[in-house]
């Protein structure tokens, strides 16, 4: 079972707007941002999602096989993170669309943030 994830950035203060984009077309908000690290989560829930600095000092690079996946309520949400994310500083990795092409259940959208990290945004179906 997953409790939190926690996910490095180069710069956590710019990459805010991207966050806070991608997180609100989702149902989603910032609960925090303090010491350098800001929490996001369902609105008016507990943070499950982190962006910080690296523990060890060492710059933040983007895991190589690593994603994360975001649940969005809708495939409409996943169109507008999709879009969101984009409009701030990220990179398309595979635009919104069924997975498999032809699939019913599962409507998924890939971004990159400006540290290279790739998350996924999907919904479920049936659609």
């Amino acid at each position: 079972m997953l409790g939190y994830v926690t996910i490095g950035a180069l710069d956590v203060e710019k990459s805010l707007p991207f966050w806070d984009a991608v997180f609100g077309a989702i149902g989603g908000e910032r609960g925090f941002f303090s010491g350098g690290w800001a929490g996001y989560g369902p609105s008016g829930g507990a943070q499950t999602v982190y962006i910080c600095p690296p523990h060890d000092g060492q710059a933040a690079r983007g895991g190589n096989g690593i994603m994360v996946a975001l649940l969005a309520p809708s495939a409409d949400a996943v169109k507008a993170a999709h879009a969101a994310g984009l409009a701030n500083g990220g990179t398309d990795e595979g635009a919104p669309g069924p997975r498999p092409e032809d699939s019913k259940d599962f409507f998924g959208a890939y971004l990159r943030d400006q540290t290279g990290n790739k998350i996924c945004v999907y919904a479920k179906g049936p659609f």
